[in-house]
């Protein structure tokens, strides 16, 4: 996991996050994480869909829980972009919510991006300009 995160954003749990143990239930933490990935996004004036160019596509999840997160918490969910390659890179995504001993890690997680092209239906090499643009 990176040492700093360019961007944060907080998420509320809703009641529809809960699953039957009443704590976010892994799904909707991957909903979470996608929410965060949108307004991360969005700082770039872009999308998945409207990515520079071209899109982009998730081509791996990996999720490690490290607490359980309850209705009515505040997610400060935190986003970093590294790990460029030749076609995508890697966003990795802190979930931590306050209680009265201070912050507590809900989850950490990454998601692999590919630079994508649904036109052709073929992956794409990632523009320098991009890299340094998200790494910032």
């Amino acid at each position: 996991m990176p040492d700093n995160y360019s961007f944060s954003t907080t998420i509320p749990v809703r009641i529809s996050d809960l699953n039957y143990g009443g704590h976010v239930g892994n799904d909707s933490l991957l909903s979470i994480i996608h929410e965060a990935r949108m307004q991360f996004l969005q700082k770039f004036q872009a999308s998945e869909l409207r990515f520079f160019d071209h899109s982009l596509i998730m081509s791996d999840v990996a999720i490690e829980f490290k607490s359980e997160g309850f209705y009515g918490d505040q997610l400060q969910v935190s986003v970093a972009a590294s790990h460029f390659s030749r076609v995508g890179f890697d966003l990795y995504y802190s979930l931590t919510r306050m209680d009265e001993k201070g912050a507590v890690v809900i989850a950490l997680a990454k998601t692999g991006m590919i630079y994508f092209d649904y036109g052709q239906k073929k992956v794409m090499p990632l523009p320098p300009s991009v890299s340094q643009l998200l790494s910032q």
